[in-house]
């Protein structure tokens, strides 16, 4: 199944102004000459007895000295003790009432990377590229919009565990967390896009298949790395909260609405399992199969940035109506 790639679409792999010093510099230096060459109560009659105009240069030439001078001679000379200045009291800082909320957050997590390749297409093309290459795509079209803030678990081809992307997501208080894959499968005619959401059990066979591929990913992790026994997943699925599983659903329902009309879905496109990587119990997750490796079309469509172009956009779209509908942080 693996071969050479092809020549498809390319796939990612506070310092003093100098004039400000030297005014200073002047300034320093012609007060200390003067400091050392004028003796003590002779200032007076030196100056009256200088012609007008070596007066007047020796005048400007004190000019930058007389705002200190006078600052140091305010009042009436006499010195003022320090428990007798006024005192300021310190405030709490202002609150400004009705300010609008922080864009909400969208974690995109690219899915695979570094020594995890994921699948691998007729052609020798890369699921993690693949995957890299789609969500920086839809962190583009959600930025356009300017109405999120988004974050990728990786933006190189670096290998993260399941467990360190779901904590990426929980540090950054996503909103919402979709991870973008394009898996393959043990029959080559299969393909299209489908949406799963975190379940105790997997809704089907083949469901099942994809989520122990995906969650195997620790695996390349190396000894410290283990990925999560099916026992523990179990138990890990029943700890996500009910409002997390009904956000969820609405995204990924959202997701398949949006790729109806635009990108070829398998039959009954929305499914479950138990997937490590979703299991956040406060963040509404769905992993997105975009497509599949194993099946030829759908790895030629994938290699090019046009299609991924068209597969983020309704993502985009999806992400619009999802908040649009929940009213979480966007206007």
């Amino acid at each position: 199944m693996t071969q050479k790639p092809d020549h498809g679409d390319t796939l990612p792999t506070s310092r003093l102004l100098p004039g400000n010093a030297f005014r200073q510099g002047c300034t320093a230096k012609t007060a200390n000459t003067l400091a050392a060459t004028t003796p003590a109560g002779t200032a007076s009659s030196d100056l009256l007895g200088l012609s007008l105009p070596r007066r007047s240069a020796l005048i400007a030439s004190l000019a930058p000295l007389i705002p200190q001078a006078a600052l140091a001679r305010t009042g009436t000379g006499v010195h003022t003790p320090a428990s007798s200045l006024p005192h300021s009291t310190p405030h709490a800082p202002a609150i400004i009432k009705g300010a609008a909320p922080p864009p909400p957050l969208v974690m995109l997590d690219p899915g695979h990377g570094g020594k995890d390749p994921g699948a691998i297409g007729y052609s020798g093309t890369y699921e993690k590229h693949v995957s890299e290459a789609a969500a920086a795509e839809l962190e583009r079209q959600l930025l356009a919009t300017g109405r999120y803030r988004v974050a990728l678990t990786r933006s190189s081809d670096r290998f993260i565990p399941l467990e360190g992307r779901v904590e990426m997501a929980q540090a950054h208080k996503a909103s919402l967390f979709i991870s973008m894959h394009a898996d393959a499968l043990h029959d080559p005619a299969v393909r299209g896009a489908s949406v799963y959401t975190l379940a105790g059990a997997a809704s089907d066979s083949q469901t099942a298949m994809i989520a122990q591929s995906e969650n195997s990913a620790d695996l390349f992790g190396g000894p410290h790395v283990h990925a999560t026994s099916p026992e523990v997943q179990q138990i890990l699925a029943s700890l996500v909260s009910e409002e997390t599983r009904r956000g969820s659903t609405h995204i990924a329902n959202q997701v398949v609405s949006s790729f109806q009309s635009r990108i070829s879905l398998l039959s009954h496109p929305h499914r479950h399992a138990a997937f490590v990587v979703l299991k956040a119990a406060d963040i509404p997750s769905v992993l997105v199969e975009m497509g599949f490796m194993s099946n030829r079309s759908d790895e030629a469509a994938l290699r090019q940035a046009g299609h991924r172009a068209m597969v983020a956009g309704a993502m985009r779209d999806a992400v619009d109506r999802y908040f649009a509908t929940t009213h979480i942080g966007v206007g």
